[in-house]
């Protein structure tokens, strides 16, 4: 009974090799017509004796190995199976995973906002995920540093990016990135948000937003607003709402929140649009006015505090982050990182030091969250459009 000719494929051809490397055989080359050639010479006596071949209407080829018989066929056929078997392994990795430490790459000096927020997702996982996840700080360029440095990284889960909300600006701001977000990054998940403070020196007459925005206007180009370099969620919130109320102020870079808080409470600046995790302590000791909150809602930890929407409508600006991996990293690696950082954020624990720095959890899958980040970055480039915020290079 003559049977269908078994064509290889390049995975099986693949898989063979793995077949003859374990039966210690030489390469069957399958391009010449279906002949087997050993090594370079079709009839090198090494050869023969391993390798008969019956020239029939197949040209099925055999090899002889003790008292059994290997058809060519019989070969491809355990090539698919070994071609299978590497998938199932490459699956089974996966369902490991992790075996060794996890780096999450924090694009921004320790001891931030977002410095916090990976110390302690990182820490939940090491707990939990039996393998310890540690944290690195890569700062430089906007954030574009660390991020482009995850990008770069091989996609096997074991390099992490604590993803911050400056990537949506980032994406429309700087026209020379070698990488593009929603291409080249996996969200993993989704890890809080918080609003920023709009806060004045003590020594500034507006006591709300109301106040505040005819301050500006009796004093065009005199009022400076604190930022962390072009680009910074401090900038483009400020950005915004000068846009949205028709103000102007005078931009002046700082690196880093702590060195603005100081020249806030010195009076060298009289704004800053801070986030709420860096300033809590010195609004609380009354070191500085807070007029407002740019969430869509009043923040649980300063509940008398307004928000600007309540004057300025629309006005919405909150800070966020999340983890995320380069792309290519497998599904289930995503899969098992996601459940691993959502059930973080539902831990009372992890959920009361979230709560005292003012920051939500905001558990998402990986569809929704990439959902929410290409949203973000439309919003923030209409914003830049609009603002006439000059790009960067």
């Amino acid at each position: 009974m003559r049977s269908a000719n078994l064509i290889p494929t390049a995975k099986t051809k693949r898989a063979t090799g793995l077949v003859e490397r374990a039966l210690n055989l030489p390469p069957l080359d399958t391009r010449k017509g279906g002949r087997a050639i050993c090594g370079e010479a079709r009839l090198d006596p090494t050869c023969q004796g391993r390798y008969r071949r019956r020239h029939n209407s197949h040209r099925v080829e055999t090899v002889n190995l003790t008292n059994k018989t290997l058809t060519r066929r019989t070969v491809l056929q355990l090539s698919a199976g070994a071609a299978a078997l590497s998938g199932s392994i490459g699956t089974a990795s996966a369902l490991d995973y992790p075996t060794r430490p996890v780096r999450i790459i924090v694009p921004v000096p320790p001891g931030g906002a977002l410095d916090i927020h990976a110390r302690l997702i990182g820490k939940y996982l090491s707990e939990h995920m039996g393998q310890s996840f540690i944290i690195e700080n890569k700062p430089g360029a906007a954030t574009n540093l660390g991020v482009e440095y995850v990008v770069r990284a091989p996609a096997d889960g074991y390099t992490l990016l604590l993803m911050p909300s400056s990537v949506s600006v980032n994406e429309t701001l700087y026209t020379n990135l070698s990488f593009h977000i929603p291409r080249d990054i996996v969200p993993v998940a989704m890890i809080s948000s918080f609003p920023l403070v709009m806060e004045v020196n003590l020594s500034v007459p507006a006591k709300t937003v109301p106040e505040f925005i005819a301050y500006v206007k009796a004093n065009p180009g005199k009022i400076s607003m604190a930022t962390s370099g072009n680009g910074s969620p401090q900038h483009i919130t400020g950005a915004f709402f000068m846009l949205k109320t028709g103000t102007q102020m005078v931009y002046v870079p700082y690196h880093g929140g702590a060195p603005a808080i100081t020249d806030l409470m010195g009076g060298q600046i009289q704004v800053y649009f801070s986030p709420l995790p860096e300033s809590l302590a010195v609004i609380k000791a009354g070191k500085v006015r807070a007029l407002a909150v740019t969430s869509a809602k009043r923040s649980p930890v300063l509940p008398d505090v307004p928000t600007v929407a309540e004057t300025v409508r629309g006005f919405e600006a909150d800070t966020w982050q999340g983890i995320a991996a380069p792309k290519g990293t497998s599904d289930e690696i995503v899969a098992k990182l996601n459940k691993g950082v959502n059930a973080a954020l539902a831990d009372p624990g992890v959920k009361a030091q979230m709560a005292a720095l003012g920051s939500t959890p905001n558990a998402m899958s990986p569809k929704q969250f990439k959902d929410f980040i290409v949203a973000d970055i439309d919003k923030w480039a209409a914003v830049i459009h609009d603002a006439r915020i000059p790009p960067e290079n």
